[in-house]
């Protein structure tokens, strides 16, 4: 009996020394593993705006040239008829060798009316916001203004208050991420400005269209 005894006893402690050897191995093992590195999010096509929600920024890569100056599309919700406008002037271009400097400047924003917009563009065929403005002012009264809108703003008298602008004066709206602002226009008064349009080439446009109304960051006079 003693010996059945002993010898149950040396199987048990057998078994309870293999179940102790493994279980230490394993959690040697476990603290002993190498910490894996954290891989670090991808910065490469997102950023977090403002409201802290995630933008997938790669989509500017398949956008079109044309929207480069334009984050999303105009809306004309002040429409002006331009027919319209060009019909106050008509009378006035005949005397053409008597005409004012605003009269200048008039009728070579009306010589481009409906030219179609293309960004990059610089004539009849197409052309952009700033190189609309460039050419009136080059072509008009012999101004050389610089080339995009973001250079034009940092040129002549600052003027912040729409209530103070004046005909000639150029306007500038922030439209896009990618400049500063992003696109300008000529103030003609009565709160309607000519620009090349994303939407409907060079036009006339108002100020209290709800899209330029709240994007209008100031104006600047050329003198």
């Amino acid at each position: 009996m003693l010996i059945k005894d002993f010898i149950l006893f040396v199987f048990v402690f057998l078994i309870l020394f293999s179940f102790s050897a493994c279980s230490s191995t394993t959690q040697s093992e476990r603290y002993k593993k190498p910490k894996e590195p954290e891989t670090e999010p991808s910065s490469s096509v997102r950023f977090t705006s403002k409201d802290d929600s995630i933008q997938d920024t790669s989509v500017y890569s398949a956008v079109p040239n044309e929207l480069t100056e334009f984050d999303e599309l105009p809306v004309e919700d002040y429409p002006v008829d331009t027919k319209d406008f060009i019909g106050k002037y008509e009378k006035i271009e005949s005397l053409s060798s008597a005409l004012t400097t605003r009269e200048k400047i008039l009728f070579e924003i009306i010589s481009y009316l409906d030219t179609p917009y293309k960004y990059g563009g610089v004539d009849h065929n197409g052309i952009d916001c700033s190189a609309f403005t460039h050419h009136v002012f080059n072509t008009s009264i012999g101004i050389e203004l610089p080339r995009t809108a973001s250079e034009q703003y940092n040129i002549g008298n600052k003027i912040s208050n729409k209530s103070e602008l004046q005909f000639g004066d150029l306007v500038f709206f922030n439209t896009t991420r990618r400049s500063y602002p992003g696109h300008v226009g000529i103030y003609l008064g009565e709160n309607l400005f000519a620009h090349a349009s994303r939407s409907l080439g060079v036009t006339v446009s108002s100020l209290n269209s709800t899209y330029y109304n709240k994007r209008f960051v100031g104006a600047r006079r050329i003198q």
